[in-house]
């Protein structure tokens, strides 16, 4: 018997961890044909949105899917990204967050640029002072 992915459960915990510490939520997605987004913010094959409440309207993390409308350039868009997309979930304001193996199925790698709700994404920082990695990436 095969485990369910626990991927879609640490995306939602770190959403929550994020919110309940007012930071702001941002996940870093590889994009394919399966992904719902503007296409001209995506660079490299990546984008980074901004899944606060504050960027987002309807937003609904299922085991399988993360949807939510949210405004780019002004416009209402509605998007759609698969769990297996999902590279990273951080906060804004520190980086800390977790980063994940991508499902082999996604293609696309590359740098994250662009950003719902924000005209321009901030990079998660570099490593603390202690040199430890603010992510920690998961299977």
């Amino acid at each position: 018997m095969q485990l369910p992915s626990t991927k879609p459960y640490l995306i939602r915990a770190i959403y929550e961890w994020c919110v309940d510490n007012g930071f702001t939520p941002y996940i870093a997605v590889a994009v394919d044909d399966r992904t719902l987004v503007p296409r001209e913010y995506v660079r490299d094959g990546q984008i980074v949105l901004n899944i606060s409440g504050d960027a987002t309207s309807h937003l609904n993390m299922s085991n399988e899917l993360i949807s939510f409308a949210a405004r780019f350039g002004g416009v209402a868009r509605d998007l759609s990204v698969p769990v297996g997309n999902v590279v990273a979930i951080y906060a804004r304001e520190n980086g800390a967050g977790m980063a994940f193996e991508v499902d082999e199925e996604v293609e696309g790698e590359g740098e994250v640029v662009a950003d719902a709700g924000d005209e321009t994404p901030p990079e998660p920082p570099a490593a603390p002072p202690s040199g430890r990695p603010h992510l920690q990436r998961v299977k």
